[in-house]
């Protein structure tokens, strides 16, 4: 893996594990997670937990980095997450 794709899918592994631990939109699958399995399952922890979350995020982008780093499809989904994850990072220093 070139430095690149490793900087790459850190920064997707930022954004995906931010989206899926503490932004608006997936508030329903979190909210839906602690009704179908309770408040204090595994399972509504693993979503509402940045840490324990990037784990997993972490390897399935180190994966998918492996065999499709050096793709198109991957380096644009990448660097999109990237920016995003980067561009919320700047929003909230700048206001």
């Amino acid at each position: 893996m070139s430095l690149v794709e490793f900087l790459l899918s850190l920064g997707a592994t930022c954004r995906i594990t931010r989206f899926l631990t503490k932004d608006t939109l997936a508030a329903g699958f979190r909210s839906w997670v602690a009704g179908r399995f309770g408040d204090d399952s595994k399972l509504a922890s693993l979503v509402g937990c940045s840490w324990c979350s990037s784990m997993w995020v972490a390897s399935a982008t180190a994966w998918l980095a492996h065999w499709a780093g050096g793709t198109t499809g991957f380096q644009i989904s990448a660097i999109a997450l990237s920016l995003s994850y980067l561009a919320g990072l700047a929003s909230r220093w700048l206001d």
